[in-house]
Parts: C-alpha cells; structure tokens; sequence
C-alpha cells in the first residue's frame, strides 16, 4: 500500500541544523578529520545543581499541568523580572519541550503572514511551511550587522493587507551574533505598535551576551504585543533535556488558553523529572550565576578568534555580540569560487566539507539568496569541561593563547585559508 502523505510535510527536508550534525559526527566516527562548525549545540557540562536534581527527582512520574510545574512557572516570572526587567505573570507562561515546540504551537494558532529578518534561524520557516502561512523573509544589511531596522520592517508591513501580522526576532541572532541597541529595539517596536504587529522574541541567547550594554528584549518597550520565549538549552547547556517556556502579556492571555488547550492535545506535559531539575536552577541561580559568566566568556573569545581571523583571511562578517554564531561570506572570492565550480551557498558548504573537511551551513538554509556566498559558523569545537578549567586558571586570555584554547576552530581557519590561495 502506497501511503499519501500531506504535501506540507512530504515536501519538507531535514531541519538542516540537526542534519550536518548527524552527518560530522558520523564522518569523525568513520575516522575524517573534521572541523565541526555546523551545529549549535553548548558543549559545556549541565551544571551540577541541576543535575543532582534530576537525580533526586528521577522517581517522579507523575503527569504535570500541561501549562507546566506551577513552581518552575512562577520561578520564569522571578528570575526574568530580575535579569531582565519583564513583568510577564506566571498565569501566561508556559513549560514546553523546548522553546521551538512553542514557537511552532504559536505560529499554529495565531493567523497573519509570519515575517523574520534574513537571514534567520532555519526552522522558522518550515514551521511556517506547515501551517501554509505566508513566509517573508526581510532582507537585511551587513553594514548593521543584519539587525532588522524599523524603516524595513515598516516597508514590508505596509503592503501587507492582513490585519495581524506576526515578527519572529531572535535576539541575540542564530545565525549572526548579532544583539539589538536598545535604540533599535525602541524602533522597531513604534513600528509594530503602528502596524498591528505580534512579536514572538526569541530570546534563547538572551544570557549569552558579551556585548557593552546589558542584554534588553523587545519586551521592554512593546510589552503588550510582545510574546518572549527561552530554554534552557543553550546558556546552562541542557539542549538535550528539551525545556522552554513562552512568556505571553496580559494584553494577549486569549492566546494562553488557546495555547493551553493545544499543549493538552498535542505533548500533554513536559517530563516532570526535567521540570523539577530545572526548577532547581532558576530558583538557585545565583550558585550557578558563576558558570553561565564563565560559558559567557569563553563564547565571547572563541567569537573573537573566529572573526579576527576571518577578517585576517578577507572574509566579510560583523563581529559577534553574542550567542555563538558567526555569518561570514566569501564574496570577496567570489571569481576564484565560481571557477571552481561553485555558483551557491549551498554548494560552497558541500565543497568545504568535501575538500578540507570543514562543516559549515549555506546561507541560503537562512532564507539568503542562493548566490549569495555567506555561511553559518559555530564557534563551539571544543571540550567544554576542559575549557572550564583551563580558562579558569589562565584567567584574561591573550589572543596568543586562542590557537591552544581552540585548537579545531584555529586548524579550520587555516584549512580555510589554505583553500582560498
């Protein structure tokens, strides 16, 4: 029997983020040398508070609310208001496997065309793909980072006829790095204020941030239109664990009963040992406040590296502000490229790993041009427990001791250079 199977899925491919992961990994364990640059995953350990939790509440096995722990609710409302300023009610926050379990259960529910800054994370648009809701990505300019600008989002707003349109803004940004001024944010806001516009900002990054000001979200200035959602899978490094949450305004708590009921016909519940692990966490952070500053520094360095050695290779890319991402292009080398071959992204990508065995994704997987020669790097190929402890003990590094405290990101930047002579 031949099973028919619905278009909007048949049709979709491999998140490609989740693929090139599977694919490095097997390489390296067939034997290849490979630079792994392709996955965004924290290589640090979970911290132990959090782990020892999970021990002590392994037995646990009980079904929880569907909105999550009530405690963990209360202690996202806590520990967001102090960090970062929002005055988000627990009442409208909700635990999910994941914060792009919930940004897809939003882009289900709610109706408008989605817009996102290009480039952007992978999955948005898939997400939006299933649903059948109209895509637009908004070109944006390296000269501010590929921070979306009010004057863009504005332009595209105003030929859009639906009467609620819906931004995603990852900040700071997977693929860039890039984190938004408070000024830009203001804008944008006076923007989507004007323009009926729900924001879901996607603040997966937020405690990763290395830039001069502290970190502020869209929430701050567009409170009663803004939806922000978070994790723990990349500042305390339990990607695996698969815990989000999503903060929804008073203004909007409609969409928290919708939500609500869509989680209770959907997941039924985020696993209770894992809620009360990280139950642990935000109610204890400050005793783990100590290793997120660490993580923090050691992604800020490892960003540094990469992009001084990028700009040393003549490469084109902003400078990183946060996360750890980086979206370098090879425009500059776009004759030499294209003689070899190679007209797309997508095909530089395939190449480098082929040739120098360097893993990288194509910009045009973050709704770029396909001609368009940039890529997604990750500066995360190293041991994290080990880097905990040896830049613990070497204290300020200097940029001389970069290639022995990131030994697979310098050997990629010398394979790349290499390739491009």
């Amino acid at each position: 029997m031949q099973p028919i199977i619905n278009n909007q899925i048949s049709n979709l491919k491999e998140s490609s983020t989740l693929y090139i992961n599977q694919l490095a990994l097997k390489l390296r364990n067939e034997g290849h040398d490979i630079c792994h640059l392709g996955f965004g995953e924290s290589p640090f350990p979970v911290p132990e508070l959090m782990q020892a939790a999970l021990r002590e509440n392994v037995g646990r096995k009980q079904y929880i609310s569907g909105c999550g722990l009530p405690d963990l609710r209360q202690a996202v409302e806590i520990f967001c208001k102090k960090n970062f300023g929002y005055n988000y009610s627990c009442e409208n926050i909700i635990i999910g496997p994941g914060s792009k379990e919930l940004i897809f259960q939003l882009l289900y529910l709610l109706e408008g065309p989605l817009m996102v800054p290009a480039p952007s994370w992978v999955s948005y648009g898939p997400q939006a793909k299933i649903r059948s809701k109209n895509f637009i990505p908004i070109t944006t300019n390296i000269k501010n980072g590929y921070r979306l600008q009010a004057e863009e989002l504005n332009k595209i707003c105003s030929i859009q006829k639906s009467q609620q349109k819906i931004l995603i803004l990852n900040n700071p940004c997977n693929p860039t790095g890039s984190v938004y001024s408070s000024n830009e944010l203001r804008a944008l806001a006076e923007v989507c204020r004007k323009q009926g516009v729900i924001v879901i900002s996607d603040e997966i990054y937020a405690l990763i941030n290395f830039g001069e000001l502290p970190f502020q979200g869209i929430a701050s200035f567009y409170p009663e239109g803004t939806i922000t959602t978070g994790g723990v899978s990349k500042a305390l490094s339990a990607g695996g664990w698969r815990l989000g949450y999503a903060m929804i305004p008073d203004e909007l708590s409609e969409i928290t009963r919708s939500l609500a009921a869509f989680v209770s016909e959907t997941f039924s519940c985020v696993s209770a040992p894992i809620q009360y692990a990280v139950l642990a966490g935000f109610e204890n952070f400050g005793s783990i406040r100590n290793y997120v500053e660490l993580c923090n520094n050691i992604h800020k360095e490892a960003g540094k590296f990469l992009h001084q050695r990028f700009i040393e290779i003549h490469l084109n890319c902003p400078e990183p502000q946060g996360a750890f991402y980086l979206f370098p292009d090879f425009e500059n080398f776009k004759a030499l490229i294209t003689s070899r071959g190679i007209k797309s992204s997508e095909e530089l990508s395939k190449r480098l790993l082929e040739d120098i065995g360097v893993a990288l994704l194509p910009g045009s997987d973050f709704y770029m041009p396909d001609e368009f020669l940039g890529v997604r790097v990750t500066s995360v190929d190293y041991d994290g427990a080990k880097l905990m402890h040896d830049f613990s003990i070497t204290g300020k590094e200097k940029p001389l001791m970069y290639t022995s405290l990131f030994p697979r990101l310098a050997e990629a930047c010398e394979r790349l250079e290499k390739w491009l002579r």
